[in-house]
């Protein structure tokens, strides 16, 4: 049976916490940061966590279980 590949992309995005949470960057601040508030950009550098209604999902996806 063939080895079974962790999906490139996330795990590139989500990363594991010390007490096993998963957390990602926010979108949206990478460019055209002018035109948006401070608060705005305050807010997003905050990284998110993965809702329990994903978290299965995103598990299977960086082969945690």
């Amino acid at each position: 049976m063939p080895k079974v590949k962790t999906h490139s992309r996330a795990k590139k995005t989500f990363k594991i916490t010390g007490s096993g949470k998963i957390t990602f960057r926010k979108p949206t601040r990478g460019h055209l940061l002018t035109k948006k508030s401070t608060k705005r950009k305050r807010a997003l550098r905050i990284e998110g966590q993965v809702h329990h209604a994903n978290l299965d999902f995103v598990k299977r996806l960086i082969r945690l279980k």
